[in-house]
This record gives structure tokens, sequence and C-alpha cells, in this order.
């Protein structure tokens, strides 16, 4: 990379200079990609379709959103994973992407309720497998008209809710008070620290956990190869890793961010990016944490419904929040890490579920989403 030409780029240079249909590209935005958060809720006569359009904006692995849509029985929705979407090198018995399903579940729930419809989920109704997620349901949701379902205060943060990747301002501590009502939205499994020396040493661990992930060729090109750069390519791809705004616009037609220079370990591109992500995880100001007594698929579930709820009540307090799972995950290249990381968060045994940092940022955009109609199979006959 031409460093001049990358901090000209910085300057914003380019974004100034460019005219015409040059211009034009750089500073598009991915509008369709972004229209599932407007639409939520809006223009719906079926209850299942209203829900699930608040649901598909639930936070999962990699923005993978890995669900597909049953609607052929009357008055219920049988969710199935798209085993395409999975993540074989990062997440190799599925563990993270069947939070992310439990995630999607329980703001399904959440939305319905606001709509007064109690659900009832059947999970795994025709088994499970430990080793990898297959062809079979993960859930049958069953919708019942309840007049008297009580509607989830945490519902009205779905559309402030983010993954919040941004280094965190360390001038502003988290109040242990606001830990404590964040660990009250969930019954039990989770714990918390802003304690400085506990919060260094887990900013240690996740610096190092992130590195190792990088620095290993086959979990770090399953995630360059999600990358989607630009608005283009965001908008024929509306899931993965995505890199928008005039910046990286200007930076990919200019040719300084491909996915090449990124995987090239001696390129700039690379060591400017290895420098951005340890950056974040040496910003956290608290740690938030989930444990499950096992590991189960039906665990693993109801860590994501979990997962969502501390995800709302964070965003009720104003708080950032990035999910730093790296060190939970099971390849061996981290066996060492995965280890020390039980050792800290779940001492008397268990599964520690997800860790992530928390701190105050400005705010950023949503993800771009797959519309819902592109995730129904089938639907009422």
């Amino acid at each position: 990379m031409n460093r001049r030409k990358f901090i000209a780029l910085m300057g914003g240079g380019i974004v100034l200079a460019a005219g015409g249909a040059a211009g034009y590209a750089i500073t598009r935005q991915p509008e369709d990609a972004l229209k599932p958060w407007a639409n939520a809720g809006v223009s719906y006569s079926d209850p299942r379709k209203k829900a699930l359009s608040y649901a598909i904006l639930a936070p999962n692995p990699h923005n993978r959103q890995p669900w597909l849509i049953d609607l052929s029985r009357p008055d219920q929705m049988v969710l199935f994973v798209d085993t395409d979407r999975l993540l074989p090198h990062t997440d190799p018995f599925n563990r993270q992407i069947t939070i992310g399903l439990g995630c999607f579940l329980e703001l399904l729930r959440m939305a319905a309720a606001d709509d007064g419809f109690d659900v009832v989920f059947d999970l795994f109704p025709e088994g499970e497998d430990a080793a990898r997620l297959d062809q079979r349901p993960v859930a049958i949701a069953t919708f019942i008209k309840d007049p008297a379902v009580k509607r989830d205060p945490l519902f009205a943060h779905v559309f402030e809710r983010r993954s919040l990747k941004e280094p965190y301002d360390m001038t502003r501590p988290v109040a242990s008070a606001a830990l404590a009502r964040i660990e009250d939205t969930i019954p039990e499994g989770v714990g918390s620290t802003n304690d400085p020396v506990r919060v260094d040493e887990l900013r240690k661990l996740t610096h190092e956990a992130m590195r190792i992930e990088v620095e290993t060729p086959h979990t770090f090109k399953e995630s360059v190869d999600l990358f989607r750069i630009g608005h283009a390519e965001i908008e024929a791809n509306p899931d993965g890793i995505d890199f928008s705004g005039p910046l990286f616009e200007g930076m990919h037609l200019t040719g300084l961010f491909t996915r090449e220079q990124t995987l090239d370990t001696s390129s700039s591109a690379y060591a400017q990016g290895m420098d951005a992500v340890l950056e974040s995880a040496d910003t956290a100001m608290a740690h938030i944490w989930l444990v499950t007594p096992g590991n189960t698929r039906i665990d693993q579930i109801h860590a994501g419904r979990d997962w969502l709820r501390i995800n709302l009540a964070t965003t009720a307090e104003g708080l950032g929040t990035q999910p730093m799972s790296q060190a939970l995950q099971e390849y061996s290249e981290m066996a060492g890490l995965y280890e020390k990381t039980h050792a800290m968060l779940a001492p008397e045994g268990g599964t520690v579920q997800m860790l992530a940092r928390l701190g105050y940022a400005a705010p950023v955009p949503p993800s771009p989403r797959w519309p819902l109609d592109a995730k129904i199979i089938r639907n009422t006959v």
C-alpha cells in the first residue's frame, strides 16, 4: 500500500476530489441491505411474519443470518439452520451458530408478546447432534393469542442494539450499578467485572485470542472470505462482515483494500487491520460473560436467548457491547486460551458460552440484513 495515498485517503482527499460516477459510487450507502431495520413490524397481517421481521435483526456470528423459516403449518413457525452458512474453522461444532439461533428465538418471542401472542417452543423436536447442526428442525414455535401476555420492556431497545466494534472511551468507567441491572435481566449464569485489575487480565486474554485467530491462516481466511467491501458487494450479499462508507468505498475503488491484500501478512493492510482489532480489545472498560452448566444444543439455545436479553439491557444502559468470543472457540490453536478462559470465568465447571467487552463509544449504523422473504423456504398453503 502506498503510504502517501493512504494518508490522503484518510484525510478525505479521494472523496473530495472524486466526481461523476466515481464520486457517486464512493458516497453511496447500501440502502436496500438496511431496509429490514426500517420494515420491521410494518404492514404484516400474519403475526408470525410480523414477529419474524424483528427476529431477523438478532445478533449472530459473523452476521451469517443462518436461519431458514417454514410457515406451512398454521399458527406455527419451524426454524431450520442453513448449513451453507456455518463457520467450520472458527466454530467447528456450530456452538456459536446455535447461540445465534437462540438470539433469533428470543427476539421472536419478544416481538410476538408485544403483539399480544405467547410463543411456545419445542426445541430440536427430532433430536440433536453435538458434533454438528444438520437438516433437522431447530425449533417449532407455536403462536397463541393471549391478551394477558406480558410485554418485555427490553423490546423497546431493538432498533438501537448494535455490536459496537469501535475503540471505547477509556476515560469513562462502567458503573457497578449498571452491571448489576444488566445481570438482573437473566436468572443465572451471568458474571461481569469492572475491576481494573480483572479487566486488564481479560483485555490481555482477549487481545491474545484475537491475535491467534488472525495469525492462524485457516481461521483468518474464513473471516476475510466473508468481507463485503463497498455498497455493491453488501447489496448483493447483505451478510458477513461489512465495510461501507466513503473511506472503504474509496479504498476499494482505488485498490487500497482488497481481500488479497488483507491476507498478505507482509502488507500494510494486514498490519493496520491487526492493529485495529487489537486496539479495540485493549479499550474494554468492563467485561460480561455467560456460563451454562452443560453444553448441549438446548444449553446453547438458552445461552443465545440470555445473550439477546443482555445485549438489549446493555443498550438500555447506553453502553456499547462487542462479543470477544475468540478464546471460546474450539479449534486446536486456541486450546490453551480456551482452558485459561474457563479456569478464570468458570472455575467450578460449566461452559463459558459468551464473553464480551463493554464501554462507551459513538453510535454506529446497523448491520445489513437479508429481507424476511429471502429466509422463508415455505409459506402457508
